[in-house]
């Protein structure tokens, strides 16, 4: 399969799981008495598209049809997308237009003045790859989040631990969510190279052991997140209300540096406890603490 029909096939998944999440009635359309189906229908989309019923019907099988931007954005008014569900479908749709340009693949480094300065943080903090590979940590992310030195350096990935075991259930609250989002942010970073062999081990092996992921990633939801909110459970601390800011390092497209803080009214004791646990002393946060950031290995290209 070509690049081109990969992308066309791609496009088509997503507008299909769209459709099939709108309603008439988020339309103010009447659904009718004898509907069997709970989204819109093809026809329906393209109605309020201004497309015949077969185009738009070839461009959810994939056929290597290749809409203008004028009529993707007639899709995007008529299924109601968001800023960054547009851009996605822009970008899928862009790419079966025209050949992909050869993707120079670089390995992900953590650059050394990030290394440097994670120890010296008074804060839990993570260095992600564009596929959720954590590439270096502080002593207090691994006592908050867990510790990546526990996993092989192939396995130390947010969506992966999340799909491990139980434990990782009882460790974060509102799990679904969680893994809604990061499996946004994984789709997004697929789709801007879905041949990429991190991103084939990756959700290749998840969909072969999790039926849970399989039905997730099938939502085909795109997230471009710099923020977000999460209560973790803690063994010892309890419940932390953390949350997170994501901030891009140098690189194209390159890691990024995910801090987590506590949510206004949050104790602050509990980070206190969580430094003590992690033998980091956040009132002088200029000593090294006890193992210091910990960078992984570098990540598959």
């Amino acid at each position: 399969m070509t690049a081109e029909q990969t992308y066309a096939r791609e496009l088509g998944d997503f507008l299909r799981s769209r459709r099939e999440r709108t309603t008439p009635e988020d339309l103010g359309l009447e659904p009718g008495p004898r509907r069997k189906v709970d989204g819109l229908r093809r026809e329906e989309v393209a109605m309020l598209a201004g497309l015949s019923t077969d185009y738009y019907q070839r461009l959810e099988q994939g056929r290597n049809v290749r809409p203008s931007d004028a009529v993707l954005d007639s899709l995007a008014d008529a299924l109601e997308l968001d800023e960054i569900e547009r851009r996605h479908m822009l970008m899928l749709a862009r790419a079966t237009r025209q050949p992909a340009p050869p993707v120079r693949r670089r390995p992900e480094r953590v650059p050394a003045s990030t290394a440097r300065l994670l120890p010296h943080m008074g804060v839990p903090a993570v260095v992600l790859g564009r596929h959720l590979d954590v590439l270096a940590w502080n002593d207090l992310a691994a006592e908050l989040l867990g510790d990546p030195a526990d996993y092989t350096p192939d396995r130390r990935n947010f969506l992966m631990a999340l799909f491990d075991d139980d434990g990782a259930r009882l460790h974060c609250a509102d799990w679904e969510a969680t893994a809604l989002d990061y499996i946004g942010m994984l789709r997004v970073a697929v789709a801007a190279d879905p041949d990429h062999p991190r991103a084939v081990a990756v959700v290749g092996e998840l969909s072969i052991r999790s039926a849970e992921f399989r039905r997730l990633w099938a939502r085909h939801d795109v997230r471009e997140s710099v923020h977000g909110a999460k209560l973790i459970h803690h063994p010892r601390v309890g419940d932390i209300a953390m949350e997170w800011d994501a901030y891009p390092l140098p690189g194209n497209p390159g890691p990024v540096m995910v801090v987590f803080t506590p949510q206004p009214g949050a104790a602050d004791d509990q980070l206190r406890l969580l430094g003590n646990l992690a033998g980091t002393d956040l009132r002088a946060a200029a000593a090294p603490p006890r193992r210091g950031a910990r960078p992984a290995p570098t990540a598959p290209a």
